[in-house]
Formats: structure tokens, C-alpha cells, sequence
């Protein structure tokens, strides 16, 4: 008898949790199956049905993650607000737990440089340089910056409110780190 589609879903999810638990906490290579299927409330030989091994498990996590995001992106009309459109599509794309997981101190620098490669941020720099040489050091920084800011934050705990972030982010763009030095130092 086959398992009811909602159940095997609901088991893969768990396994999914419980692993970006994990992974947010400690390096890939210190995460055992038998912790995972432990921890799920599952024995192995029911994770080994639905992963073959951890970085399977890794794989389809961010193979979720990249068609959520493009997906989101594919659905929306960008404004002048380029950054607060990529964190809606950022913050709407997954569970914020699955990004602590892959941006996190033990993710894999492979999910950063996927990003970078697969969102088309140029779409999101409302005054793409025209400089051929400079231009891809520039979308380089930009797109480095916004995702090391939006890392900062989710490590953080969403201390900001998006608004505030996406203020904070169009003026150090616009003004750089000027604005916040401070005085008498």
C-alpha cells in the first residue's frame, strides 16, 4: 500500500527542519543520518527512502530554495526599489530557518556563489554601469553587499524591520558609511 501523499511530505519536511536546525548550528560534516532521523522522530531506513545521503538531503534544500526565489522574481514587476524587491523575494522565497541554515556560519560559500550566478541581480541596478571592464566589479559589490547585509540580518534575528533595512542599505549605497561615523573619535 503506498503512503498518502500529505504524509510522505509532511516526513521529508521534518527531515528538511530538523537538518537546517542542524546545519545552522555546526558544519555538514558533523550531521549524521542517524542524528537527523533521531531528532525526526524516524528511524534511518526511513530517511534513506526519501535521501540517499546528507548531501542529497543539502541539494534538494537549495534546489527548493533557488526555483522559490525565481519563481518569486518571475512574478513581479520591479520598481526603483530593486533592493527591497529582492528582499521580498528573499524573505517570501523560504523559511527564514532554511536560510539561517545555508547563510549561516557553516553554510557552504558553493550556496552564496549560486545565488549570485542564478538571481539575475543586474535586473535589480536601476543604473547599470555601461563600463564593460568595471561593470562586473560593480555588480560584484552590489550583489556581495546585499547579500552579506541580508545574512547580518537573519543572523540577527530580523533586529531591523524591512523598511528600516532597506533605508539603511539605499543610503549606504547612495552615501556610503559617512553619514554613520561617529563624532569626536
Amino acid at each position: 500500500m503506498k503512503k498518502q501523499p500529505e504524509i510522505t511530505d509532511k516526513t521529508r519536511q521534518t527531515f528538511i527542519n530538523v537538518f537546517c536546525d542542524l546545519y545552522s548550528q555546526k558544519p555538514i560534516e558533523k550531521i549524521s543520518i542517524q542524528e537527523i532521523a533521531n531528532q525526526s522522530g524516524y528511524n534511518r531506513s526511513t530517511f534513506y527512502q526519501y535521501f540517499t545521503d546528507i548531501y542529497e538531503l543539502l541539494d534538494y534544500v537549495e534546489e527548493r530554495v533557488m526555483k522559490s526565489i525565481n519563481e518569486e522574481m518571475a512574478s513581479r514587476e520591479f520598481s526603483t526599489h530593486s533592493f527591497q524587491d529582492a528582499l521580498q523575494c528573499l524573505e517570501n522565497a523560504e523559511e527564514i530557518s532554511v536560510f539561517k541554515a545555508l547563510l549561516g556560519d557553516y553554510g557552504a560559500v558553493h550556496f552564496v556563489e549560486r545565488l549570485k550566478r542564478e538571481i539575475p541581480f543586474e535586473k535589480l541596478i536601476v543604473n547599470f554601469p555601461s563600463n564593460e571592464v568595471l561593470a562586473p566589479y560593480i555588480i560584484e559589490f552590489y550583489i556581495s553587499t546585499l547579500i552579506s547585509i541580508f545574512r547580518l540580518w537573519i543572523r540577527n534575528g530580523k533586529d531591523l524591520s524591512s523598511e528600516e533595512l532597506v533605508k539603511l542599505v539605499d543610503s549606504l549605497f547612495a552615501n556610503g558609511i559617512t553619514p554613520y561615523h561617529s563624532s569626536g573619535a
